[in-house]
């Protein structure tokens, strides 16, 4: 069975992504040349338990870190340790937090100083491809037209789509049904009902979609080694469109900021 929030659960759960947002804030200030990756992990763990919740990844299925910090060819799940980020470099943060019973999960994909333009439209049509998948996100339609429209729309430029790892519900369990592919047939699959929460995370490579799995057990690359961006937003569904839980505003803030 696919979980229903009620309105009041669906609000303790906006709570709990929006605080994802802002520990993503947080920890985009930091984000240049130099700085070490443990470094931002150790400013969102402290950020959000200051902010009365628990670091969401930290101890899951024993992964030893509060943020999955994945850079270049690193698609997802990487651990932050002693990798110092040089310019020109990409890096893929995503976040969890559990607040109040409920988690909150997303990821925003930095660009490290100055990065080449090829590898910057990569970034920029990847959260295209979220919003893309979102819009497709409401009451009636299927799971497999929020894949279809992502994969229809990044598979144009010739970047390759993960097929291994994908978005997923949301709830009182980080990881939820249904499964949320980033590929798919238009009209297939689970169908969407108003008060599912789910998490949309295209996963899109610049060259081909396959990958390997490093020895850690946890960092996922691409096969060929090119980069791969990320973005990721819970939000509920509902009649007329998405209901969007979490939040770029903060992040996209102090990137501005930053640009100044």
């Amino acid at each position: 069975m696919i979980p229903i929030k009620t309105d009041e659960e669906i609000e303790v759960q906006r709570e709990s992504s929006l605080l994802v947002g802002k520990t993503l804030a947080e920890v985009a200030k930091y984000i240049k040349p130099g700085v070490v990756t443990v470094t931002l992990d150790k400013i969102a763990e402290e950020f959000i338990r200051d902010n009365g919740a628990i670091p969401g990844f930290k101890g899951y299925s024993g992964f030893p870190a509060t943020l999955c910090i994945s850079v270049n060819e690193h698609v997802v799940h990487g651990i932050p340790g002693n990798q110092v980020l040089k310019d020109g470099d990409i890096v893929s943060v995503d976040c969890g937090v559990l607040k109040n019973g409920f988690y909150g999960d997303s990821a925003y994909t930095f660009a490290v100083g100055t990065v080449d333009p090829e590898t910057l439209l990569l970034l920029e049509r990847t959260k295209q491809s979220l919003f893309l998948g979102i819009e497709q996100a409401v009451n009636g339609r299927r799971v497999g037209d929020i894949g279809h429209a992502i994969q229809s729309f990044t598979e144009q430029f010739g970047y390759g789509v993960v097929r291994e790892l994908v978005g997923h519900g949301v709830g009182k369990r980080l990881h939820e049904k249904p499964e949320v592919p980033n590929y798919g047939k238009q009209g297939s699959g689970p169908k969407l009902l108003s008060g599912m929460v789910i998490a949309i995370e295209p996963m899109i490579n610049m060259g081909t979609r396959h990958i390997t799995q490093s020895a850690d057990g946890w960092t996922i690359r691409t096969s060929d080694r090119k980069p791969s961006a990320h973005f990721e937003h819970t939000l509920a569904i509902r009649n007329e469109k998405a209901d969007i839980l979490s939040s770029f505003e903060w992040v996209e803030a102090v990137l501005k900021q930053m640009n100044e």
